[in-house]
């Protein structure tokens, strides 16, 4: 298994190639374009502030909404708060504090919408069209939560424009990315039996891919079974 500050030469051809698979089925490569406001979905990655700027400054949305409070993955690098430092990031890229709300309560994606909605609202920004930025392996479930919570608008996703490769190379641990990837498309399957998204068509090939990475032991963000204890 690869050990800490492992890069993607550390793993198997063929884990490898599920991985890649995994990759890009979770992106959705949609064409981008202007929309009402920019959500910033909270993370552990500051690629998602970075593109939500970049996007700002391209002129694809008049406001950023970054959202997102902390999870044990992120409390160490973001202690104030994951909206908090993705907002400070996008004004030292030159985004101004009053194209910026922050929405600091957030702790799962069906909150992200919830509580970012609630500050739109309050804010007074009529909303009709979102473009939703994420961490490039969450594209497709972030979609898919967004049309559950927030159906009547229109939706355009984007993340940071990053190969497998040097999104490895960025985190700099081959088994933690692939891990997340694994635990993402379990999430496709299982969260829409439990009423969180809508359903996603996961083709076969991408469930075989998930299930020979996951028994190989690449399963430290799997879902267990009730009454089984998480890896």
């Amino acid at each position: 298994m690869p050990s800490e500050d492992s890069t993607c030469t550390d793993i198997a051809q063929g884990a490898w190639d599920d991985a890649q698979l995994l990759w890009d089925y979770h992106q959705l490569h949609h064409t981008i374009r202007p929309c009402s406001v920019i959500i910033g979905l909270g993370s552990h990655d500051l690629g998602v502030a970075t593109r939500s700027a970049q996007l700002y400054l391209e002129k694809m949305a008049p406001l950023i909404v970054f959202s997102g409070s902390n999870s044990p993955t992120t409390v160490n690098r973001f202690p104030r708060g994951e909206a908090i430092h993705y907002g400070e990031h996008a004004v030292s890229l030159g985004v101004p504090h009053s194209a910026i709300l922050l929405e600091t309560r957030a702790t799962n994606t069906a909150d992200n919408f919830q509580f970012s909605r609630e500050v739109l609202q309050a804010a007074g920004v009529p909303v009709t069209s979102i473009l939703l930025v994420s961490k490039p392996y969450e594209q497709r479930r972030s979609l898919a939560t967004a049309m559950k919570m927030w159906p009547e608008v229109n939706v355009v996703c984007a993340s940071e424009l990053v190969t497998l490769s040097a999104y490895v190379d960025k985190i700099g641990n081959v088994k933690t990315v692939v891990d997340m990837l694994v635990g993402t498309l379990q999430r496709l399957i299982e969260y829409p039996k439990k009423g969180f998204i809508i359903d996603q068509e996961v083709p076969a090939e991408a469930v075989s891919a998930f299930e020979r990475l996951r028994d190989s032991g690449f399963d430290s963000r799997v879902i267990r079974p009730v009454g089984q204890p998480d890896a």
